[in-house]
């Protein structure tokens, strides 16, 4: 077995059987999100437009981003937006090529701008990001050792940064009906039939025992409400379609609360003029939102690396995520006993991204099985697998097949 990779069993209670489980999702139009998908944006634009015009994405790492919200004033019935929100993306990126003595300035600026606008077009049905939005960036060239190690990985790309990635699988049924009950809320279908819901759904999940209890923030879309008994029929309408929802992925039972904050008697309660709770006053930042799993898992191991934003090409803290995601769940799928696996990639700047400096897999096995030298030799033998196609992560993430947050 290779030096740099360690695989072991491990002897811990199974997340399922943990008297306590704690599960979050930040939805579409959660500010978090909003926030690392601008990032991600402005990424996946500069990659394809330096494919496009120099056969090769040059260096670049846009992950730093903050969402200022704005101000509004949502009213049954209509409502206005009095002070638009503010995104700025913020990061390093090669904004000219030197050729033959001849200058070719780089449009990152424009680039940036508008793929955080398309973006919000393509996602939002309601927040107008020519009205609503200010969007801004601060993108500078890298330095000049970074830029040059990016250029030396020709053939195989260097790690531009030592940082680590980590996953794991299988979901446990909580994990899985947070994840799907913001997915669900979010999907066309449910918009279509349930449209006064708003793009931002927050979804809380807790599990005490045998029974899940989910917390659901949903923002309703103030214009297509006329009125309080209308605001509290769409708020039955996710809690019983939550509960359908939950039945065909979990035999527990699950209880489902929507909108906790809401003061009825008050007139106090959960309406947007636009979806997002951005337009009002809640903050988004890079990095703050889910994990490349697609939820934030406190009782799991997690990275605090932010996915989005760095180059799909070498930065580690990127791909190494996406690999262990990945291979988690292959080796979950493909290796017999496993009841949960843990994957951790450390990686090393100026390494070659497909050499790692260290990786860990930690299995929990069924009471029945024993960790084999040949139960390591298959697993040894998934990652290696794996880490020979490393580079296809970068088409992947371009492509928007894999989830990275």
């Amino acid at each position: 077995m290779s030096k740099n990779i360690i695989i072991e069993a491990i002897k811990s209670t199974p997340v399922e059987e943990m008297s306590t489980e704690i599960v979050e999702r930040k939805g579409l139009g959660h500010p978090d999100y909003i926030i690392d998908a601008s990032a991600e944006s402005v990424s996946i634009a500069l990659s394809k437009y330096y494919m496009k015009n120099f056969n090769t994405i040059l260096h670049h790492n846009v992950d730093k981003g903050l969402l200022v919200g704005g101000r509004a004033s949502p009213k049954f019935g209509g409502g206005t937006i009095d002070e638009p929100i503010y995104i700025i993306v913020a990061g390093r990126a090669v904004n000219e090529i030197v050729k033959d003595n001849e200058v070719t300035m780089i449009p990152v600026g424009y680039i940036a701008v508008n793929a955080i606008k398309d973006f919000i077009r393509r996602n939002f049905r309601f927040l107008n990001p020519d009205e609503h939005i200010i969007v801004d960036y601060k993108i500078r060239p890298g330095s000049a050792d970074l830029r040059k190690l990016f250029q030396l990985g020709v053939d195989v790309p260097l790690s531009n940064d030592t940082s680590f990635g980590v996953s794991f699988a299988p979901l446990t049924d909580t994990e899985r009906l947070v994840y799907e009950t913001e997915r669900f809320l979010n999907s066309k279908e449910f918009k279509k039939r349930v449209p006064e819901v708003g793009e931002d759904i927050k979804v809380m999940g807790l599990r005490r025992g045998r029974e899940i209890e989910l917390t659901i923030a949903a923002a309703i879309i103030s214009q297509l409400t006329p009125d309080m008994d209308h605001y509290i029929s769409v708020k039955e309408e996710i809690k019983k379609s939550v509960e359908d929802l939950a039945c065909k992925i979990t035999e527990l039972p699950v209880k489902v609360m929507v909108n906790t904050a809401d003061k009825i008697d008050a007139n106090l309660v959960y309406i947007t003029v636009t979806g997002t709770s951005a337009e009002s006053g809640d903050d988004g930042n890079t990095g703050r939102g889910n994990r490349v799993n697609g939820l934030i898992t406190p009782c799991r191991p997690m990275s605090m690396e932010a996915t989005a934003g760095k180059n799909p090409v070498s930065h580690v803290g990127k791909i190494y995520n996406v690999m262990a995601k990945i291979i988690a769940n292959k080796i979950y799928n493909e290796v017999k006993g496993i009841r949960e696996v843990y994957v951790k990639i450390l990686g090393q700047i100026g390494r070659p991204i497909t050499n790692p400096l260290h990786i860990s897999i930690e299995t929990l096995l069924f009471n029945e099985y024993k960790l084999t030298e040949s139960m390591k030799s298959e697993i040894e033998g998934i990652v290696w697998e794996q880490f020979s196609k490393v580079t296809e992560v970068t088409k992947l993430i371009l492509d928007g097949k894999i989830e990275i947050f």
